[in-house]
């Protein structure tokens, strides 16, 4: 801790400066502050706000501010005979520049990622909203460690009832400090043991402006890269960018192979192990033969040989994940091929095990949120596990009790199964089908928007001419 002894220019009685060392801007500090108090032509001044050249000064009365406003990185003028601290907001932690966001690559959108600075965050989102309706409301999270979170929404366009629902959850949330938004997301997300995500999290200003303006709540916490946003609906997780960059036939091909990717990564390892134990008639004749030649030299039941395949994937996914980039890809394609094939030829799985693992790897990539394709992974193995017992009815019965625990789920006491169930028909224009951007004149339903018309009638380009 700093603490620099000066005079006061206009009473020329003593004054203090302290702040924390590597919290501050030390050149905003030297040049505003110090810099003016030594000039002795500042004694005409009739107050110090005329003397220093800070942008942003405050003033505080209580001991317990003091100490928090100088642990969050202000500084704090000392006046010798006033009962008031005034506070210097010349912030200057070390932080990073603003790069392309890792987990969520796009091609044909911005290349601008969150960083670790909330006040960078919310100057990247006012870029794409630059409108006096984009509120922001601050709260301070933790006791030991303090986080501020900033609450971001369009006032004429987000229902009161879903902000004034997350601006609850914030108040109470008790904990020692937030690192990280996935913390706060367990914290007052509404299912605590569900595997799936039911608030959104992104690194990226121009999806969380976009949700934004469709009436969702994002909040951006200090310290982390990420922002949260919510309500959010299940079919909003197989949404990205791009799709509103690309030609809507296209986008509508893409998100059509997503949702089956969705069905082949949570059922395929299940439906080739019920099919193998249970019901091999459905089977033809000469597949059939195929699949008993490729298993006869394996010595363990389909259920072992799939979750050996399959934890070996995820492991070899985690290596990869953990290690450095070149390093990562290498152990990543060489161990996949190396480990699947040595364990074919030692008689340890079968060739079309490792056909079903590779399909299963690939669909899982293609989910464009982490958190999805994390719970659906998930997911696979209890499938998995009703399938060895129950064959295809136990892919029924999984495939059941999965719609009734996302239709009875909620994210901000918005249905998590929306537009599907409840039916919301006019949120099907953005489902798996993307139509074209002039006929999305509607706000999504299910983000329970107050104003819910998004664009004028524009027509297509045809009927402009």
């Amino acid at each position: 801790m700093i603490i620099r002894h000066m005079d006061n220019p206009v009473t020329r009685e003593r004054a203090i400066l302290v702040y924390l060392s590597g919290l501050v801007d030390r050149n905003a500090i030297n040049n505003n502050v110090i810099r003016p108090f030594l000039d002795k032509r500042r004694s005409r001044e009739s107050s110090i706000f005329n003397v220093l050249t800070v942008g942003n000064m405050d003033f505080i009365t209580d001991w317990n501010d003091v100490e928090s406003s100088i642990l969050l990185g202000n500084s704090l003028l000392f006046l010798e005979g006033q009962s008031k601290v005034f506070v210097i907001e010349a912030r200057g932690w070390p932080q990073r520049a603003i790069e392309d966001p890792q987990s969520e690559a796009s091609l044909l959108g911005a290349h601008q990622g969150f960083v670790e600075t909330s006040i960078q965050n919310i100057a990247m989102i006012r870029r794409y909203i630059p409108n006096r309706e984009l509120k922001i409301q601050e709260y301070t999270l933790g006791s030991r460690g303090i986080s501020k979170a900033s609450v971001l929404y369009l006032a004429d366009v987000a229902k009161p009832e879903v902000v004034k629902e997350m601006v609850d959850r914030l108040q109470q949330v008790n904990i020692d400090t937030i690192l990280n938004t996935g913390e706060l997301r367990e914290i007052i997300e509404d299912s605590r043991y569900s595997p799936f995500p039911q608030l959104i999290t992104t690194e990226r200003p121009d999806t969380a402006a976009s949700h934004i303006l469709q009436g969702r709540v994002a909040v951006v916490v200090d310290r982390t890269p990420k922002v949260l946003i919510g309500p959010a609906g299940f079919v909003t997780y197989f949404q990205n960018v791009d799709d509103y960059n690309l030609r809507w036939p296209v986008a509508t091909f893409i998100r059509t192979l997503r949702f089956m990717a969705f069905l082949v990564a949570t059922f395929l390892p299940a439906l080739y192990i019920a099919v193998v134990s249970f019901n091999y008639e459905i089977i033809p004749l000469d597949l059939l033969l195929s699949v008993g030649e490729s298993r006869e030299r394996v010595p363990f039941p389909p259920l072992l040989e799939a979750m050996l395949m399959e934890i070996t994937l995820e492991m070899l996914r985690e290596a990869g994940i953990r290690l450095p980039a070149p390093i990562g890809q290498t152990v990543g394609i060489v161990g996949g091929i190396v480990i699947g094939q040595a364990a074919v030829q030692a008689g340890i799985v079968s060739n079309i095990m490792v056909i079903v693992v590779a399909f299963t790897a690939i669909a899982s990539f293609i989910i464009p949120n982490y958190d999805m394709a994390s719970a659906v992974r998930l997911v696979r193995f209890l499938m998995m596990g009703l399938s060895a017992m129950f064959g295809i009815v136990g892919i029924v019965i999984g495939l059941m009790g999965l719609i009734g625990h996302m239709i009875a789920l909620e994210s901000l006491g918005v249905p998590y199964g929306a537009p599907l169930a409840p039916a919301r028909f006019a949120d099907w224009k953005d489902l798996i089908l993307r139509i074209p951007l002039w006929d999305m004149d509607k706000r999504p339903v299910s983000a329970r928007a107050v104003q819910t018309k998004r664009q004028g009638t524009s027509g297509s380009g045809e009927e402009g001419q």
